[in-house]
């Protein structure tokens, strides 16, 4: 339960990240704690980071995390290439790893990931997502793998609260964390119900 992992996570730091400060204060977890916030850029710079040839998904290169500092449009100049990461944060929210490239067709950032919840939760999995990406044309693509026992998740980073073309890899790889953060607290609040 992230419950249990913010818990953890506060008590052993003093300096945390705002989702999980926001998620403490809402839970009344902390009790006459100050907790300080973390840099949000902080969040993944231990992540595994590959650059990926769409067309064979073989590995380009592995990348450190000064390459999350690139402007999010360096997707659109490398159309080729998408970038998979691995970070314990995704795997906090439930997450395996998650894919961020250019849709070819439509131009969209298109993030692909792997939603470790249960098969029975699909109703308020789409709810959550029907009522928070934005905009008129927001889609996304929601299938259950019995194989893997994973969600397969894909939306587009232009539709989640805060996109902005502007950003960095970085800043957007930390607004997929903050969606998924609170995806995961609504399906938490559903199943206490």
């Amino acid at each position: 339960m992230l419950k249990d992992k913010v818990q953890q996570y506060i008590s052993e730091n003093k300096a945390v990240f705002k989702e999980e400060k926001e998620y403490a204060e809402k839970h009344q977890l902390i009790e006459n704690l100050q907790l300080e916030e973390r840099d949000p850029g902080e969040r993944i710079v231990d992540a595994y980071i590959e650059r990926c040839d769409k067309q064979t998904e073989n590995m380009i290169r592995q990348e450190s995390s000064e390459f999350l500092a690139q402007p999010l449009v360096y997707l659109k100049k490398h159309k080729n290439e998408f970038i998979y990461l691995e970070s314990q944060w995704f795997d906090f929210v439930r997450v395996d790893a998650v894919s961020l490239e250019v849709d070819d067709v439509f131009g969209t950032y298109d993030v692909m990931l792997g939603l470790r919840l249960q098969k029975k939760l699909s109703d308020p999995i789409r709810e959550y997502l029907n009522h928070h990406l934005q905009g008129d044309e927001a889609k996304y693509d929601l299938l259950f793998s019995q194989e893997d026992g994973l969600w397969d998740l894909n939306f587009a980073l232009n539709d989640v609260d805060g996109y902005d073309e502007s950003i960095s890899i970085g800043e957007g790889l930390q607004l997929i964390y903050r969606f998924l953060f609170k995806l995961v607290e609504a399906i938490e609040v559903y199943e206490e119900r």
